[in-house]
């Protein structure tokens, strides 16, 4: 048995005992992880090969969406900088930013929603002025909406700032169910089909779709979400998001995304420089560029060594889908838990470190 043998032999065993110990946890949905390392030749899976499940990626189907704003960038037929009223038309984005009396509603622009730097506010998670929100009124009891609900929550709230105010960014889902409407107005064709057709079938995804009112029987197949300790069942709410988090898929076929999308398989290659700058904070430690999230996990965190950087996108059904480039290692799972988000952290930089030690 030669050394390397030996060495990916101990990383293996010492990765399972890791999320093994995350999979017995109370508070844990059926978690499922796949690492993989080009440039060694190397992929490990939990659960092993052959009992993958399928679950919702929420949040990191932003990264798909970006993905295919690239790509009709490309094509020459999105301009970043040109306003997405120009795409959307004036009525659809009228009143979705007045602040303070200024209405910039016309003057954002595709790159400010790509960014999260329009200030629009977040119709999902964003509080209301009577202290609700649509993600907690989801969670009491499950419904669905409509674009048109999304807008009308949105022209009800205030923005957070006047668009592209320097070092600002404000996460909003609402910017992404906009970029959804605007690839339908750009490709003629639902948001739906044009993720099937541009990501999923040039990719051979036959396990990833995006959940939908056709595909709500399909719920019960997918891995069930918990909130703290208690299952949650919104088919209706995850049928709505679109756009803004409604892709399922499984850690297999995440991680082949993601090697695609940072590999220029998807849109050019030279594209991912503007993507990842600048940075800007959303929530500690997370940063975002366009459409990508940087994870930077502070020394102060992390005393005893330095963390590599993780580029890539999470979601809040507590999924996680990063690259770590200077470890060329790809890491893709969930642990299916909406109310602690920071499990999912906590368990990638564990995955990590072990990978890191391993390679050293």
């Amino acid at each position: 048995m030669t050394t390397a043998t030996r060495r990916a032999g101990g990383l293996e065993a010492r990765l399972a005992d890791l999320v093994a110990s995350y999979d017995a946890r109370a508070d844990t949905g059926p978690v499922q992880f796949c690492l993989a390392s080009p440039s060694r030749d190397w992929r490990w899976e939990w659960p092993s090969p052959g009992g993958p499940r399928q679950y919702f990626l929420a949040s990191i189907t932003k990264l798909y969406v970006a993905a295919i704003v690239m790509q009709l960038c490309a094509e020459r037929r999105i301009d970043l900088d040109t306003a997405a009223a120009a795409y959307l038309g004036s009525p659809l984005m009228a009143g979705l930013h007045v602040l303070r009396g200024v209405d910039s509603s016309q003057r954002i622009t595709v790159r400010e929603l790509l960014s999260h730097t329009s200030g629009i506010a977040d119709y999902f998670e964003q509080r209301r002025a009577d202290g609700s929100s649509q993600f907690e009124d989801a969670l009491r009891a499950d419904f669905a909406w409509t674009l048109d609900d999304v807008l009308r929550i949105t022209r009800q709230m205030s923005p957070r700032f006047a668009p592209s105010t320097p070092g600002h960014a404000h996460y909003s889902d609402t910017n992404y169910q906009l970029l959804g409407a605007l690839i339908e107005a750009v490709t003629g064709t639902c948001y739906e089909q044009a993720l099937q057709q541009r990501i999923i079938e040039p990719l051979g995804l036959d396990q990833t779709y995006p959940f939908t009112t056709a595909t709500l029987s399909r719920y019960a197949d997918i891995a069930p979400l918990l909130h703290g300790r208690k299952p949650v069942a919104i088919p209706r709410a995850m049928a709505s998001v679109r756009a803004d988090g409604g892709v399922v898929s499984t850690a297999r076929e995440g991680l082949s995304f993601l090697q695609a999308f940072f590999g220029g398989a998807l849109f050019p290659k030279t594209c991912l420089d503007s993507m990842q700058r600048p940075w800007r904070r959303i929530f500690y430690p997370l940063e975002y560029g366009m459409g990508i999230m940087r994870f930077a996990l502070p020394r102060l965190l992390s005393p005893l060594r330095a963390a590599p950087v993780l580029v890539g996108h999470s979601g809040a059904s507590g999924a996680v889908l990063f690259h770590a480039p200077d470890l060329d290692l790809y890491i893709s799972g969930t642990v299916n838990q909406i109310a602690a988000r920071s499990l999912a952290y906590r368990l990638m930089i564990s995955l990590v470190f072990a990978c890191q030690d391993a390679w050293r």
